[in-house]
């Protein structure tokens, strides 16, 4: 039997405010659905990924910015990072695990030497707080 992730909640204060801010991020909107006062749900894909996300109105009672360390994951971690940037997204700075041997070791600046995978990050947030962590895979 396979298990597929298909979509994850994210708390947020303000739908429109977050769905600029995943549009900005080019994710597609796949629903935007408000039945009635107090219900709207929006989901979005990011690109390439067959998980969405969705947020909303009345979908969780979780506190909004509490979904912490969610992982997008990107072949080209430098690429990414300049789109981003240059689509005005606030991103932290490159860093990579050194030693990447171990998890006891720190992070430090700019891309794994050997572009490893998992080795390389950066950090986002969106507007309310719920975190994100850009990380480069490219052996897939």
């Amino acid at each position: 039997m396979d298990y597929r992730i298909e979509v994850v909640t994210l708390p947020v204060s303000d739908v429109d405010v977050s769905l600029a801010f995943y549009r900005s991020l080019g994710f597609s909107v796949d629903v935007d659905y408000h039945p009635r006062d107090g219900f709207r749900v929006v989901q979005v894909t990011p690109p390439g990924s067959a998980c969405s996300i969705q947020f909303g109105e009345g979908l969780t009672d979780a506190a909004p910015g509490s979904a912490r360390t969610n992982y997008l994951v990107v072949d080209d971690l430098e690429a990414a990072h300049r789109e981003l940037v240059a689509n005005g997204i606030k991103i932290g700075d490159i860093q990579h695990k050194e030693p990447i041997d171990t998890w006891a070791g720190e992070l430090v600046p700019g891309l794994d030497p050997e572009r490893r995978p998992h080795a390389s990050m950066a950090e986002l947030s969106d507007p309310d707080g719920n975190t994100w962590t850009l990380q480069e895979i490219n052996n897939r």
